[in-house]
Parts: C-alpha cells; structure tokens; sequence
C-alpha cells in the first residue's frame, strides 16, 4: 500500500534553508563542482550546523511528538546535491534527530519540480529561481534569506505573515502601485464586503489552521500573525475575507507603514513572509525570513 500524505502538512525544504553549508557553496563557487564534490566527501561526517530555517523545521516535527503513530507534518527535503554527496546532508538530519526521511538529490537540476510531486504545500529554499518556478506552478513557496536571528526559544511555532501578494492575490496592491494611497484606501473601503481572491500562502495558512483546530485555542502549539502596512479603512477588507475563508488568524496588525521589523520581534515569529525587499530587510534583523518573488512589486 502507497503512503498517503493527504490530511499532513507536507514541507518541501533546500539543504541549504535547511543548514549552513556557506563554507561548502563559497568551495562551488571559487573551484567548481569537482572541488566541491571532493569536499563533501571529505567532510561527510563533520556535523553541519543549523541553517536559517532550522528552527522552523524542528517546531514543525514537533507536532507529531503527541501520536507520532499518525504525524501531523511531513518535511522532505529538495536537494541539489547529489546522492554521494548528499551523504552528509543525511548524516546531519540524523545527527540532529530530525524526523526526515524522504529526499529527491537531482545533482544540480532544479528540485522545485518534485515539491508538488511529494503534495508539498510549501516550498522553502536559498535559490531564488526554484522559488520563482514553484511559484508560477501555484505553490507557496520563499526564497529564505541571510537573517541575524532564528527562531524564539518558545516551543510555540510562530509564523508571521503579510497579506497583500502573500495571503491574499495582488489585486489591491496593483492599485496602490498605479494610482497611490488615496484610491487604493477608496478602493479597499468600496470593495470592503468583496472577499479578496486567495495569494500563494492561502493553502499553506489553510492547513496550519486544519491542525489548529485539533487542539483548543488557549493551548494550540501554532500561532499566526498577519502583519501587513494596511490600515483603517483598508483593514475591513482583509477581516471579512478571512471570514469568508473561515481561516482562523491569532493576530493582526495592521501598521499603516510603519516598519514591520520590530512588530515581529515582539510577536516571536519563526519565520515571516513578505513579498517586498524592503520589507524582508528590515525582518531579517529580528527574525528569520522568506522572501515571496509573487505580485506587482516582483514585476
């Protein structure tokens, strides 16, 4: 009988999201494939040490810890390594008892293409062009950049999100980028009861809330946060559209462009996802963080 993923959330993650292996793609980078071969082989036993997104991974298989007979989260790993030396990605995962088993090494072709294959529901990664393709084949998918911080020490799992182009599609932000402030917040109050169309992470929020709701509010092992530049009146919108989606969000901030960097901090979040740079930049600071290549602002 084939293993069935479905009711799982399923997490599709790079090597290099996954640990730190700078020192071995400065190694590709300055002496080519065969150098870097030869030093992954080398150093197949030498532990390698958390990446950005390792915290998140750790909270994430977490959550099996209650019945691991019937596991909640499934993380596969995407890896452009080959098998051989892929080898030493393996020997860490098990080093570091982390709960993954399943892994596609396509020896430097872009993995992006087996994340759906695996009934993934997001895709993590430190290259920017697979992010890209796994996002025109519809899923929610971040490029995870250089962040001064991991995650919280809670073992609470904190993820943060902003809202136009991530949560929800670009279609008010298209509006604000053409016309400005003014009629995008005219916008957004005239269409206040128009539910917005999901973005990328609408799938992604879905199934963290699926295991959401399989534990009381007050003791649920997740919490989320939409923090987003919107404010009054455009806030109304966004509040309606998750109810028409019947999407559970713990907490919303709504910060009318104020710079979003220390608001994470003071929510603990795990990892964040925007879909601008600027945004991302001043994350990175206080937490670790995803950009989403999606949208106007990507254009």
């Amino acid at each position: 009988m084939g293993t069935d993923f479905s009711g799982k959330l399923v997490v599709a993650i790079s090597s290099r999201a996954l640990f730190d292996l700078d020192e071995s793609h400065a190694v590709f980078e300055q002496e080519g494939l065969e150098a870097y071969c030869r030093y992954q082989i080398e150093h197949e036993e030498s532990l390698l040490e958390p990446g950005v997104a390792f915290p998140l991974v750790h909270k994430l298989l977490a959550l099996n810890e209650p019945d691991p007979s019937n596991p909640r989260v499934e993380v596969i790993l995407l890896s452009r390594n080959s098998a051989d030396t892929g080898l030493r990605v393996f020997n860490s995962i098990k080093e570091h008892q982390l709960g993954i088993t399943r892994a596609a090494f396509t020896e430097g072709a872009s993995p992006y293409r087996y994340a759906q294959a695996f009934g993934a529901q997001l895709f993590l990664s430190a290259a920017a062009e697979d992010v890209k393709k796994a996002l025109e084949a519809g899923l929610a998918a971040a490029t995870i950049i250089p962040s001064e911080r991991g995650g919280n020490s809670s073992p609470q799992l904190r993820i943060a999100f902003d809202g136009d182009a991530v949560l929800f599609s670009d279609e008010a932000e298209r509006v604000f980028k053409s016309s400005g402030l003014a009629a995008f917040q005219a916008s957004e109050q005239a269409a206040a009861r128009d539910p917005l169309s999901g973005g990328p992470f609408k799938p992604f929020l879905a199934a963290l809330h699926t295991i959401q709701a399989d534990f009381p509010q007050a003791g649920s092992p997740i919490r989320t946060a939409l923090i987003t530049a919107r404010s009054a009146p455009a806030h109304e919108r966004v509040i309606r559209t998750l109810r028409a989606w019947n999407i559970r969000i713990d907490e919303a901030l709504f910060l009318g462009g104020m710079d979003k960097g220390s608001f994470l901090h003071a929510f603990g979040a795990d990892i964040f996802f925007d879909d601008q740079h600027s945004h991302c930049d001043s994350a990175r600071r206080h937490v670790a963080t995803g950009h989403v290549p999606h949208g106007v602002a990507n254009e």
